[in-house]
């Protein structure tokens, strides 16, 4: 973790995104030598946190026909777009 004033947040803002994008570096921001904010990479997703959640979100049982239901309700609509 890497602490930066907001002023040279300013003038670098790409540098400290790059940081953020390529190297998966945290920046503490601060202003006057205090923390006022914490720029982080967001975290991705990985397979077991996919897995974690599907178990813990019980499938649907009417989603299907719900489903179905859907995709027979639209019509055709017939329109003149000539005027």
């Amino acid at each position: 973790m890497k602490t930066v004033n907001a002023t040279e947040v300013a003038r670098n803002f790409s540098e400290v995104l790059d940081g953020v994008e390529r190297r998966h570096q945290t920046y503490v921001v601060t202003r006057a030598g205090k923390p006022i904010a914490r720029i982080t990479p967001v975290p991705s997703p990985n397979g077991v946190e996919v897995k974690r959640l599907l178990r813990d979100h019980a499938a649907d049982a009417s989603w299907p026909d719900e489903l179905a239901a859907l995709r027979a309700s639209p019509t055709a609509e017939e329109r003149d777009w000539t005027g």
